[in-house]
Parts: structure tokens; sequence; C-alpha cells
């Protein structure tokens, strides 16, 4: 895997779901979210303490789950910020999994690791409410809109039957082909 060091320039325009305020960048992801796409083999950045499971198995922040190695269909909800990038980087390169990030579709890094590397996308209707570390719900949405984001034609067709609100972006390759969605 050939991993780049971002430039600062380069990680501008993600946005974050922390805040000043909330002093934290660990959220968890709507329990529904993951419900409607299956189950996960890793999630690699997941909360120290959780009321729920993202996958089989947890990464977090003192594992380092960028150094560790990937296996299996990936969960990632990554710390959203200037880190983003390097973690879609890495789940585009391992090519299995489905991120949860900000649409902030013009920015340098979606079109480097969203737009041609991706299966499938899906942009929510409205905004998301992730969850603290308890299990509850914040009162605020994240701030932003979000995408599903399915790397691998399996994570594309999960996307597809979700049933969650919003629109279904499938991709084609440049070859002219639909990546196994149908």
């Amino acid at each position: 895997m050939s991993f780049q060091v971002q430039t600062k320039q380069h990680l501008r325009g993600i946005g974050g779901h922390q805040s000043a305020r909330a002093v934290t960048v660990e959220w968890l992801t709507p329990p529904d979210i993951l419900d409607a796409l299956g189950l996960f083999d890793l999630d690699p950045c997941a909360p120290s303490k959780r009321p729920w499971d993202m996958a089989a198995r947890h990464f977090t922040v003192e594992e380092d789950g960028m150094a560790q190695p990937w296996d299996g269909r990936v969960w990632l909800n990554p710390p959203y910020g200037g880190d983003t990038w390097g973690w879609l980087q890495r789940l585009a390169e391992h090519g299995d999994g489905i991120a949860l990030v900000y649409a902030r579709t013009e920015t340098q890094g979606f079109h480097e690791w969203a737009w041609p590397r991706a299966d499938a996308m899906h942009f929510f209707e409205g905004r998301l409410h992730f969850h603290h570390l308890d299990g509850v719900r914040a009162k605020g949405n994240c701030g932003g809109p979000s995408v599903l984001i399915a790397y691998g034609s399996y994570n594309a067709r999960a996307l597809a039957n979700s049933g969650l609100p919003g629109k279904f972006v499938p991709l084609t390759c440049k070859c002219g082909g639909n990546h196994g969605v149908n």
C-alpha cells in the first residue's frame, strides 16, 4: 500500500462533526445506518467506549487503526477533519468497505479517493444526528450533508438495497460498465 503525505491545502474543505464545544472527535454512527448495511468485519477507527459494536473487530485510537492490517469488509466512520482523506485513501486501496463522511464533493480529496475509486455512493436526505459515546442521540445534527461511499460490488449492492433515506448513485467504471450494482 502506498500512502501519501497530505498537505494542509489538500485537506481543506472536509469540515468536521466535532465542534470546539463538543471537545471530542469520537461519535457513534446511528445504529439504523449500521443495521441497514449488514455486518462488517472491521472498524479501524472505533470509539474506545461504545454501547454497540460497528463491526466484529475494532481498532481504537490507542491501537492506531491506520497502522494495523485491514482485512474483510470494513466500516469506516473516520474522525472528520484533516485526517479524513488519509482514512478514505486507505479504504479505497483496501477495496472492500463503506465509509461515512461529509459529502464535500468539490474537494480534492473527494476527487482523488471517492469519485474515481468508489463503486457507489448514497447521499443522505437531510443531516444526520450522530450519537454520544453513551448511546444518546446528539441534539444537534452533524452540521453538513453526509454520504456513504462503497468500495467493492458487494458494498455497492448493500447501499442500493439499504432503504436509507436519500439518493443512491451507482458509479460506472472507465470501461463504461456498471460496477455490478444491478
